[in-house]
């Protein structure tokens, strides 16, 4: 939160943040009249600082003064009571853990226990922990200072709102300057990541499922204060998953997601097995699963090019002409391009 003094001058506090505007008027002033004023000469300074720690409190800035690195989750028991053998697992910025086990073996259940940041008191006994110290009330139960934001595969929107309408919104909620450009970065986000585009003026109500799930996780990405993201099963939001995962954790977000997907399986920097509600393993890539990888990916690009070609009415096949067909065998260099190319996704 930028600081305010005696010679910061009315149009910096404005641009730095929009919001003071309601104190301005709320003194009787015009605020394009008194921008190059300072506020010492208006004799505000105080009231201008209290103001902007309070509107900063109210949304939940200030929780978020303290860059979030890492989250730690403390081992606690399965379905059985058996205790968990991991004893801790630590998650920094940036970094992408995939949950894996069976439909009902509790990898729900693990998210849940890092959403409410559980201290004990859920059904397994686990603990997780913010930079190495256990969350303060306000980050467990406070309005407006989540530190966690989920993601779930059903995802549907019921405001009568434009796109526009809808991030504009959220951004003004969160007191974001220079708001116009970032809920334009949002949608243009969105749409590297949905197979059909949109624009700011389509209505909510009129996104497919693809397009909701990718808005949504732009949004989260850029615009959302919570740097840590539970993700519920991705691969069924229609939507380009490695590109998704690249834009969360270039915003250095700490992404942990349940999922079925191999590819994203071993995108991932660990994978935690999940077995009758407990981990029972923690395990890093291979270089032979990292090759995998790039097979998938390959695999999977081709299918992405197949179902495209398909949805425009052509013709697919070895001897069409359409984006499916014709494609003769990649080397391993072109297999480990469509893996890592520089957006995280597949080209």
């Amino acid at each position: 939160m930028s600081s305010v003094d005696t010679i910061s001058r009315v149009g910096e506090v404005l641009d730095a943040h929009p919001y003071f505007e309601e104190f301005l008027i709320g003194k009787g002033l015009v605020p394009d009249e008194w921008r190059e004023c300072t506020l010492g000469e208006l004799e505000v300074v105080e009231e201008a600082r209290e103001f902007i720690e309070g509107m900063a409190a109210f949304v939940g800035a200030g929780a978020h003064e303290e860059t979030i690195r890492t989250i730690t989750i403390a081992s606690g028991t399965d379905k059985d009571g058996n205790p968990e053998g991991f004893g801790e697992l630590r998650v920094s910025a940036g970094e992408v853990v995939c949950i894996v086990g069976p439909t009902g073996s509790g990898k729900s259940r693990l998210l849940a226990d890092i959403e409410w940041m559980a201290q004990g008191d859920t059904p397994t006994g686990r603990r997780v922990r913010v930079n190495d110290a256990e969350p303060d009330l306000s980050r467990r139960f406070g309005s407006g200072r989540n530190v966690v934001a989920q993601l779930s595969q059903n995802m549907n929107f019921v405001m009568d709102v434009s796109v526009a309408e809808f991030l504009a919104l959220h951004a003004e909620s969160r007191l974001v300057p220079g708001a116009e450009d970032i809920c334009r970065r949002v949608i243009d986000c969105a749409n590297d990541l949905a197979g059909e585009p949109f624009t700011g003026a389509t209505q909510l109500t009129a996104l497919s499922g693809g397009q909701s799930r990718a808005l949504m996780i732009a949004d989260t990405a850029i615009l959302s204060a919570s740097p840590v993201v539970l993700i519920d099963e991705i691969e069924n939001a229609g939507i380009d998953r490695l590109a998704a995962l690249e834009l969360l954790t270039g915003e250095q977000k700490i992404v942990l997601m349940a999922t079925h997907d191999p590819m994203l399986t071993l995108k991932a920097d660990r994978r935690l097995v999940i077995e009758n509600g407990g981990i029972t393993a923690i395990l890093e890539p291979t270089e032979e699963e990292t090759a995998l990888l790039a097979e998938l990916a390959l695999a999977d690009a081709r299918h992405s090019a197949l179902r495209t070609a398909l949805r425009r009415g052509e013709r697919v096949g070895p001897g069409s002409s359409g984006a499916a067909g014709g494609r003769g065998a990649e080397t391993p260099e072109a297999i480990s391009t469509y893996a890592f190319n520089s957006t995280g996704g597949i080209q």
